[in-house]
């Protein structure tokens, strides 16, 4: 099937998560692009697998915002616009900002300092790498380590609901916006590279700081994929 990868049949157990995994994978590396339509039995033929598991697999991606069903036809990607974004952009706020205030005030002090400090650092780790992905302009790069360090910097919250929930926000958001990002040819000084930034302000206990950098990065990164659903300039996300 043109558009989809894989190299042979999926062999672990976890066929479900592993297929959606790859799926997933698929459309943040843009091969697989919005509105594009798929049936549960090509994917099958792809993975070399039944259509069981492709089909709960694609119904999980579904729940997710990722794919869309068209009944009795198979699934679609995804289209998402710029007002979409700007929603993902608020709801992400609501949460990073709650979570910030609380790590701060109390999440964070629960933890005996040794923890704490090896928390964070584990956390920085992550946001070093995804940080000279950016800065290199490698979008695949990025996006993983990205979305690692969101998940990582919310479990320090302690909530596994309220990681979840922000780790779907940022899939999605990542998917909305990377059929723009890969119509432009350098990405490099285009991507956002606060990732060690935000985790000092945090280490620092700093929540207006932690705040104020998330809001510049979301108001840029807004600005700029509006300008890029009206026209094909360079972005930043």
């Amino acid at each position: 099937m043109p558009g989809i990868g894989g190299n042979g049949a999926v062999t672990r157990s976890t066929l479900r998560q592993q297929i959606a995994d790859a799926l997933r994978d698929e459309v943040l590396a843009g091969r697989l692009q919005p509105g594009q339509a798929f049936t549960v039995k090509e994917i099958a033929d792809q993975y070399g697998v039944s259509a069981t598991p492709v089909r709960e697999a694609l119904v999980d991606l579904s729940a997710q915002g990722l794919l869309e069903a068209d009944q009795h036809r198979g699934f679609r990607v995804q289209e998402y616009s710029a007002d979409d974004y700007r929603d993902m952009i608020e709801a992400r706020s609501l949460v990073t900002e709650g979570m910030f205030r609380s790590l701060v005030a109390g999440g964070l002090r629960q933890l005996d300092d040794q923890r704490a400090v090896a928390a964070l650092a584990a956390v920085r780790r992550r946001g070093e790498e995804a940080q000279r992905a950016a800065t290199a302009g490698e979008l695949n790069i990025l996006i993983g380590y990205d979305l690692r360090f969101w998940r990582e910097l919310s479990g320090l919250f302690g909530n596994p609901y309220l990681a979840d929930f922000l780790h779907r926000l940022r899939v999605q958001s990542w998917v909305c916006t990377v059929q723009h990002l890969r119509r432009v040819a350098d990405l490099r000084g285009h991507l956002w590279a606060g990732h060690t930034e935000l985790v000092d302000a945090l280490a620092r206990r700093d929540a207006d700081t932690a705040q104020a950098i998330v809001v510049a990065y979301n108001a840029h990164s807004l600005a700029l994929i509006e300008h890029l659903t009206a026209d094909d300039g360079p972005s930043g996300v």
